[in-house]
């Protein structure tokens, strides 16, 4: 990769936007990483640069505000050159039954998780456009495709990022234009947005099992974001596959079996939530923060299926290869 590779981070501070700014560093990518929490975008920032990056700057940014973004875009391209690479990542959830929402908490969770991205994605397409140049990545989740209860705004914002960047391929296609824009539709990670997610739940919350570190879903937005054809999507893990081809044909049957499960699935039952605990939704939660949760002893570092999508193209040829000599084999034995 050219060592000029400028990469902006959204959500950065922790989680898999931490695991996915750790990936670009070891590729030489310059990085600008942006984030509420200032304290907390100071560690990744250090860790970037002892991971190889030459250059990784730290921007507290809430993107919920287009103002912020814009002048975060500007800030990065006066220090650090024109931006190459945009992963839009940052987001907020509420775990709560419908009932108990309030409009409130569901426009937050719309500003960031889903307009966000639209600001995120606006700061990187007028800069990119001039050039006519760059790749903007969209962290999304299987569950833009398959919601799931108890988290209603979020599984919304999702599907609305899959309706706003179609129209946007649309248009770009239009254009003739070389930006890339690709999405990365996640499974369950085992990441801190489980330790400071606004809960109304009985029990404390939790990745539906099965669960991956983050490092591994980082790996595919990295390539994502350093292909020079990116795909259009990206299905990480199974347990995505399985979700998005399963909502295409039996939508109904998973209304039924997630209404049956989805609730225990959701919840660490030997945990009772704590009704004091401090929440990311309105405010970040103040100190330092990891990439990865508290579910590391349950979580999987290795997935065939993550191996077989970043390699396809080599599996490909080499089964291709293989089919022939095979075939060529079959030829002269026959002879």
């Amino acid at each position: 990769m050219p060592p000029s590779r400028m990469v902006v981070i959204t959500g950065a501070s922790a989680g898999l936007g931490r695991s996915i700014a750790h990936g670009f560093a070891k590729r030489g990518a310059k990085l600008a990483l942006l984030a509420r929490n200032p304290e907390a975008l100071d560690a990744p920032a250090q860790e970037c640069l002892a991971l190889g990056s030459p250059n990784a700057i730290s921007i507290p940014t809430d993107v919920s505000a287009p103002e912020a973004v814009e002048a975060a875009a500007d800030k990065v391209e006066s220090q650090l050159g024109p931006i190459d690479v945009w992963v839009n990542n940052a987001m907020v959830s509420v775990f709560s039954p419908i009932k108990e929402m309030t409009a409130d908490d569901y426009r937050r969770v719309t500003d960031v998780t889903y307009l966000g991205y639209v600001h995120g994605t606006l700061a990187a397409y007028r800069r990119m456009r001039s050039r006519d140049r760059g790749t903007i990545v969209q962290v999304g989740s299987a569950l833009s495709y398959r919601s799931i209860p108890l988290q209603s705004a979020y599984c919304a914002s999702k599907h609305a990022i899959n309706g706003f960047t179609d129209s946007l391929r649309c248009e770009l296609h239009h254009d003739n234009s070389r930006i890339r824009v690709t999405t990365v539709q996640m499974p369950a990670m085992n990441t801190v947005q489980f330790d400071w997610v606004k809960n109304r739940l009985p029990d404390n919350t939790q990745p539906v099992p099965p669960i991956f570190d983050p490092e591994l879903a980082a790996e595919v937005v990295v390539a994502a974001g350093l292909a020079r054809h990116p795909r259009r999507e990206y299905w990480v893990g199974m347990p995505t596959v399985a979700a998005i081809v399963g909502q295409k044909f039996i939508p109904g049957l998973l209304d039924l079996y997630l209404g049956k499960t989805g609730y225990t699935s959701q919840q660490l039952a030997d945990e009772p939530r704590n009704p004091e605990a401090p929440n990311n939704l309105y405010h970040y939660v103040p100190g330092t923060h990891s990439a990865r949760g508290k579910f590391t002893a349950r979580s999987t570092r290795h997935s065939p299926a993550i191996a077989i999508s970043l390699h396809r193209n080599w599996i490909a040829l080499g089964t291709a290869v293989a089919l022939a000599i095979g075939a060529t084999t079959l030829y002269r034995k026959t002879k």
